[in-house]
């Protein structure tokens, strides 16, 4: 195999055949994306994108004759199998190219005209084949500018366009978050702005993005508001929501002119652009998204165990998207969620009602994803056919929900568009079971048009006369074995046996000679394969002609379908949380504006799907603006304390999203956000250890917290030694409490913390109760008033399988140290600040000698600290403390 030739500069100078040529000038336009060149079935590589393809699909490299340079590399897939070559080679992080033969090589003069008809990239994939059908595959576009971003969400598999503006401080975070929430597929940015902290960080913390820099000029204010305009046929930007958005409309005029320069057409599925304001929904960062597990779980990231796994009964693939989007976007609005909450109320009362609208959706396949390919002139036949029956539904839709009163459920049953003429032109010319390829024909029905149904009789025809000549034929010749056959290079043919040779007609003329036969054909049979033939021809080329026709008029009603596609989705996910609620006991949830939270008897609604029904054991929460508005929370490891603190976080979720909760009864004070602190894990790349990151966690949670956020924090400081985590956890719950006023629940194995409750009027603790009996400990998993004394850490790690000679061990040291060892100081509350315990029955060291001699009265946190590392100091220097 001759030389890889790197660069098109170097073949430019070859002379290469005319193929070749050809695939040189289209690999000129496409760039850095691995070319795939239609020859016949297959899409071919060459040169070094064969080289690098082979590698990643695990294909054969071969080689081609290129002319005066000999042999170059080439690798290919068969065309009709190429959708999971290209998402191998997408996954591997490159784009993709497709040059595909735009004429009929039949009537082609020379060699086949092919273009480039679309590029493909992790933002842009079509495929059914290879998309989540319960996720959304967004292409987002990033502009930041004077500390103002711009953020547009365009998901081209649904006709969904979102844009936002993100502002303050905080913007950096809020894009992290955003971009965590939404999960795009790709991301494209200015390549100027790529080392901009903005979006520098944004790059570093969604490792699963892929990040693209596109020229600057795509994201040029004023040309992105003329790309807006004229997609949308509007004048300006004021009915769009834009006008006074800089930085989205530059966001949005970039994804727009994307998306039409990869997909080489104008995208008229896209729906008019949705303004949003984060601040309208109940904000979750990124953190909270990954310790709660609300979508996937931490360890192997799968629906089932997470949230979402459980809430999930949809019957539509819109109906779970939309599901995920309710679930990570929770709204504020009090009366919005009252809305919701009375339509999911109704769902469930209304049993009959319920089952007989499932059932109806169940019959909708996915008209959001079957328009969206037809408008991007990708659909086929089954797409068409798809989108017929399922839009044979809606009236069905409208009359089961015909009973149902709320407010909610019949503005959405009024609301449906049942498209009747679109029905009947699907109905009148698709077959019921058309094939995936639309240039081979049987797509179009009998019937529908005049001049199809006379060359489908001629050519029916024909087939019958070739029978009856076949029949006539044996009879001539006395030839049993006598064959007629057809092939694309020899027409039909006569096909006789060479022991039979002697019995053929002199008017048998001899065409093909095989190793065990001879074929013929006659004057007569030449006569009707051109009729047949050119008929077939004829036939296929009208029947692709129709078939384009009746694509273009669905896709001038794809905005009143997709509307309809909204509804259904939003009719399956409020009888998905009906039905979840009624199989799994929840209650409707009072919702207010105020800062109360009440939950009665509350379970988590994961956990308990994973133990045997009935033993969960429920506990109650409560915290108000006067005496409950920090939980503390003691108790051991393995007793509960972290299902507690998520189950809480989890019920606001449920709630706010307009679901009923795990509980016998709820009063939820509406949240503007949600923070987590939960466990922490090493950040090398970034050179950060588990203390800094617990701690930027907690740096970002005291900055961005307001007194109508809820708090989860378990274990803070217990990264660093006991006495910095005791000081730094004293001293952040101070500052939520004084400061912040958020409602926070406080898990913590720091037990000098429930002192905090002698000081902070509004602190309350709480611990995990358990028992002990026969020197083991008997988890009881309630959460009662008061205090533990006691973490049960040796007990546990008995339980963990320890070998028993350091459970042994372990008992003796604790022992040891219970009875006097200096390892026995700790810090105990008083008269608000912190003063320092001894165990002073033995002599006094000079350490403690010297720490007699401080005032312990009211100090400070920042004293507190000051008297911590005092403490440290000395210890670390006086041998024998």
């Amino acid at each position: 195999m001759s030389k890889v030739h790197k660069t098109i500069a170097d073949i430019a100078l070859k002379k290469l055949t005319p193929m070749l040529n050809q695939y040189m000038k289209a690999k000129e336009s496409c760039g850095d994306s691995i070319l795939l060149f239609r020859m016949g079935d297959f899409y071919e590589m060459f040169f070094e994108d064969a080289v690098e393809a082979s590698k990643i699909l695990e294909i054969a490299l071969t080689s081609r004759d290129a002319g005066s340079i000999g042999r170059v590399p080439m690798c290919g897939v068969p065309f009709r199998a190429a959708d999971n070559y290209i998402v191998k080679l997408i996954r591997a992080g490159k784009t993709v190219a497709l040059c595909d033969q735009v004429e009929d090589p039949k009537l082609a003069k020379g060699i086949v005209k092919r273009e480039i008809v679309r590029t493909i990239t992790p933002g842009t994939i079509m495929s059914p084949a290879v998309l989540d059908e319960k996720g959304n595959n967004y292409l987002a576009a990033l502009f930041a500018e004077d500390g103002v971003v711009g953020l547009a969400f365009a998901d081209l598999t649904t006709g969904e366009l979102l844009a936002t503006e993100l502002r303050g401080d905080g913007a950096g975070k809020t894009l992290q978050d955003e971009l965590a929430r939404m999960s795009p597929a790709e991301c494209i940015y200015p390549e100027s702005k790529g080392n901009e902290p903005i979006v520098a960080d944004a790059i570093v913390s969604c490792p699963a993005i892929e990040f693209t820099a596109t020229a600057d000029d795509r994201f040029d204010h004023t040309d992105a508001r003329k790309l807006i305009t004229g997609h949308y046929g509007v004048q300006s930007l004021k009915g769009l929501g834009l006008d006074r958005l800089r930085a989205a409309t530059a966001a949005t005029g970039a994804s727009l002119g994307y998306l039409e320069e990869t997909q080489k057409t104008t995208l008229t599925h896209l729906q008019p652009v949705r303004v949003y304001n984060s601040s309208s929904y109940l904000m979750i960062d990124a953190n909270s998204q990954r310790n709660l597990e609300l979508t996937e779980t931490i360890v192997d990231r799968k629906r089932r165990g997470s949230l979402l796994g459980v809430l999930d009964m949809t019957v539509t693939s819109m109906g779970a998207r939309k599901l995920r989007r309710w679930l990570l976007h929770p709204l504020r609005d009090v009366d919005s969620i009252r809305e919701l909450l009375d339509a999911v109320e109704e769902l469930l009362r209304s049993t009959e009602a319920r089952m007989e609208l499932r059932s109806a959706l169940e019959r909708v396949s996915d008209l959001e994803r079957a328009t969206s390919r037809l408008s991007c002139g990708h659909g086929n036949g089954r797409d068409l056919r798809a989108l017929c029956e399922s839009l044979k539904v809606l009236p069905e839709i409208v009359r089961v929900s015909s009973s149902l009163t709320t407010r909610k459920l019949t503005g959405l049953r009024d609301s449906i568009d049942t498209l009747e003429e679109t029905v009947s032109l699907l109905d009148s010319s698709i077959v019921e079971d058309p094939p995936i390829t639309v240039t081979e024909g049987n797509i179009i029905r009998d019937g529908y048009d005049p001049e199809l149904d006379r060359l489908r009789d001629m050519v029916r025809g024909g087939r019958t006369w070739i029978a009856s000549l076949k029949k006539k034929e044996i009879e001539r010749t006395g030839i049993p074995t006598l064959k007629i056959g057809y092939n694309k290079v020899f027409g039909y043919y006569i096909e006789v046996t060479k022991a039979n040779v002697h019995l053929v007609p002199d008017d048998y003329i001899r065409k093909q000679t095989l190793v065990n036969a001879e074929r013929y054909v006659t004057p007569e049979l030449k006569e009707r394969e051109e009729e047949i033939v050119g008929a077939e021809d004829k036939m296929a080329t009208l029947e692709y002609d129709l078939f384009q026709k009746v694509r273009e008029a669905v896709c001038n009603q794809a905005g009143r379908v997709l509307k309809d596609a909204s509804i259904v989705a939003e009719l399956d996910v409020l009888g998905s949380l009906a039905e979840v609620a009624a199989k799994n006991d929840y209650c409707k949830p009072e919702i207010s504006d105020d800062y109360t939270l009440s939950i009665e008897e509350g379970r988590h609604p994961v956990v308990e799907q994973m133990l045997t029904q009935g033993t969960f054991v429920p506990n109650d929460t409560f915290m108000d603006a006067k005496d409950a508005g920090m939980l503390i929370i003691t108790g051991p490891n393995m007793a509960g304390k972290s299902t507690y603190l998520r189950q809480v976080a989890l019920i606001v979720i449920m709630a706010q999203m307009g679901g009923f909760v795990p509980a016998r009864q709820a009063r939820i004070g509406v949240v503007d956000r949600i923070f987590t602190r939960v466990g922490a894990a090493d950040n090398l790349v970034s050179g950060e250890s588990t203390f800094m990151v617990e701690m930027n966690e907690t740096a970002n949670i005291l900055n961005s917290a307001t007194d109508r956020s809820l708090l989860i924090l378990d274990e803070i400081g217990r990264g660093t030694s006991t006495f910095d985590g005791i000081s730094i956890a004293w001293s952040v719950a101070e500052d939520i409490h004084n400061r912040v006023g958020a409602k926070a629940v406080f898990a913590t194995h720091y037990h000098e913390l429930t002192n905090l409750v002698n000081s902070l009027e509004r602190a309350k603790n709480l611990n995990v109760a358990v028992r002990e009996w026969q020197g083991k400990v008997i988890f009881l998993y309630r959460v009662v008033d008061g205090s533990s004394d006691h973490s049960y850490g040796i007990q546990v790690a008995r339980l963990a399988g320890l070998p028993k000679h350091v459970i042994t061990r372990a008992h003796e040291i604790m022992s040891s140290l219970e009875e006097g060892s200096p390892a026995q100081t700790r810090i105990v509350g008083k008269g608000g600040g912190l003063q320092l315990a001894l165990p002073f029955e033995r002599t006094p060291s000079k350490a403690e000698n010297e720490l007699k001699k401080i005032e312990p009265d009211r100090l400070a946190p920042r004293e507190a600290l000051d008297l911590l590392y005092h403490l440290k100091s000395l210890l670390e220097n006086e041998p024998g403390s």
